[in-house]
């Protein structure tokens, strides 16, 4: 069984997305896991949507970088965003 670089690549990408973002807002609170998912599925499926569209800009073999960053983002403000817009946890 052999892994293809896209999925590696991707979580690595979407690891140093997440870490940004963490490090930009200062905390994540229990949403890091979410986001953490949100960023690597992104930049997984931003690579995909590069290479169907053409997007080759910056790419790290077949892995189009730039594109996955681009989604990986896109991903990470829709956590950030639902989570606002979501019902508020319970009041202690």
């Amino acid at each position: 069984m052999e892994i293809g670089p896209a999925p590696v690549l991707a979580a690595l990408v979407g690891v140093f997305h997440t870490a940004l973002y963490v490090m930009l807002r200062g905390s994540a609170g229990g949403r890091i896991v979410l986001i953490l998912v949100a960023a690597v599925l992104g930049a997984w499926a931003g690579d995909a949507i590069g290479a169907r569209l053409g997007i080759d800009l910056l790419r790290i073999g077949d892995f189009r970088l730039l594109a996955a960053s681009a989604v990986a983002w896109l991903g990470i403000l829709f956590v950030a965003i639902a989570s606002v817009l979501g019902p508020a946890g319970k009041a202690a």
